[in-house]
């Protein structure tokens, strides 16, 4: 699987800017892709979306992703602010071509930041299915919760999107490559860049490592689109040499 990430500078508040934005982002990839990913709340910034209209899963960012879908013949994901009778979430979307959306709602809401005071948070770990590939999709801070994100060997790629702060880039880079050798799969992060409407800065420094947890890609502070080969078969085959899950303890998630 080719894998577009779109490491981008979010307008504050501004969702139809935003998806100007990005799709001018898509329009100068030079190559073709399979997925392209976009950063957590890509339309808004986090926790940039007070004042502005509530959107719903039938509104105009679902709406440009399928439209997106559908142009480039690719899947495309990222998280959005998205509210269903009268609750808010910050949902991950993934949209496959064909216009089938998917979907996890963000668990680990970000209390120091005030995130869990205005989302309700998620209550499903959820696995997406992309062809052949099983993707375990996450958002942001609950990168830092291994348990979260711990493979049950129903999984190929663990997927990040982020608006990460500067202040803190060492630990989403130790954490994704944590993440990556525990789990033996494909770990993608995908983070913003840029300063938001709350005085944030964000680096970037989006990152791929395999299933070994070399890193394969980190892309620098600018704004920017950058190309990944992922190869399912290494994942098997690592995972047949050092069979290394089978031994993981057995454990029960409690979300209430």
């Amino acid at each position: 699987m080719r894998a577009l990430l779109v490491q981008a500078r979010l307008f504050w508040k501004n969702p139809e800017e935003n998806r100007k934005h990005l799709e001018r982002q898509l329009a100068d990839s030079n190559a073709a892709f399979d997925l392209a990913i976009f950063p957590e709340t890509f339309t808004t910034g986090f926790l940039g979306d007070p004042d502005l209209p509530s959107e719903g899963m039938d509104g105009p960012t679902v709406g440009w992703m399928r439209e997106q879908a559908r142009r480039h013949n690719a899947a495309m994901a990222g998280s959005a602010v998205i509210v269903e009778q009268g609750e808010r979430f910050n949902r991950f979307l993934l949209v496959t071509a064909d216009g089938e959306v998917q979907q996890y709602d963000k668990r680990h809401l970000f209390g120091f930041g005030g995130e869990n005071k205005r989302y309700v948070p998620g209550t499903k770990r959820v696995v997406l299915r992309l062809d052949e590939w099983r993707i375990c999709p996450q958002i942001c801070y609950d990168l830092r919760f291994p348990v979260w994100c711990r493979n049950r060997r129903d999984y190929d790629l663990l997927l990040f999107v982020a608006n990460w702060p500067g202040g803190r880039i060492h630990h989403w880079k130790t954490l994704l490559q944590a993440r990556a050798i525990e789990n033996q799969s494909w770990v993608i992060g995908v983070n913003r860049v840029g300063e938001d409407g709350l005085g944030a800065t964000y680096p970037g420094c989006s990152q791929v490592y395999d299933p070994l947890g070399n890193l394969v890609i980190s892309v620098d502070g600018t704004e920017v689109n950058h190309l990944v080969d992922l190869d399912l078969d290494q994942v098997r085959v690592i995972r047949e040499k050092f069979p290394f899950l089978a031994d993981a303890d057995r454990f029960e998630l409690q979300t209430d």
